[in-house]
């Protein structure tokens, strides 16, 4: 008899607006895109990955990235995120838990995704272990997000309960 282990979804959400800053880079999902203006925020402002691991920490029942890494505290202050979304990944493997996959929606007018995808699934993928995919999406000139006013990301996250291999089932 096969016995699957434990599994939990988890979602994420992230939003930041764009700002007139010229010190601020637009990074998104790890990768910076270098002719577009940054976003506002106390860490570098990657909705992705902050989506990424808001995430993992709600599906491990490990609260979520404000609690880690509150906007209070100084450490934070233009902290890369994929750095952070690795420190989660390592906080669900202490806990036992494996990634198995995240699945991600990036809505904004700017900048264009597609061109940058690939690059940025690799270096999610490479952080957390396990396949990342990003979706772009337009939020077709509607709200805030479709006035090019900031960017939004939605993420889906796998995880299964890592178990000891040298366990035997003796059912």
């Amino acid at each position: 008899m096969t016995r699957l282990g434990d599994i939990r979804v988890g979602q994420g959400f992230d939003i930041h607006q764009f700002t007139d800053d010229p010190s601020r880079i637009l990074v998104l999902g790890g990768v910076v895109f270098p002719d577009s203006p940054g976003l506002a925020g106390h860490s570098d402002a990657d909705a992705v990955a902050h989506a990424c691991a808001d995430a993992l920490l709600g599906a491990a029942g490990l609260g979520d990235i404000g609690m880690h890494f509150p906007d209070t505290d100084e450490r934070w202050r233009g902290a890369d995120s994929i750095t952070l979304l690795k420190h989660v990944v390592s906080l669900l493997a202490a806990d036992g838990w494996g990634v198995g996959n995240i699945d991600t929606a990036l809505v904004c007018e700017r900048p264009k995704i597609a061109p940058r995808r690939d690059e940025m699934q690799q270096v999610l993928s490479a952080a957390v272990g396990a396949p990342v995919t990003v979706k772009g999406n337009r939020a077709e000139k509607l709200g805030s997000i479709g006035r090019s006013e900031g960017v939004v990301c939605f993420a889906t996250a796998l995880i299964q309960r890592m178990t000891n291999t040298s366990e035997t089932d003796e059912s």
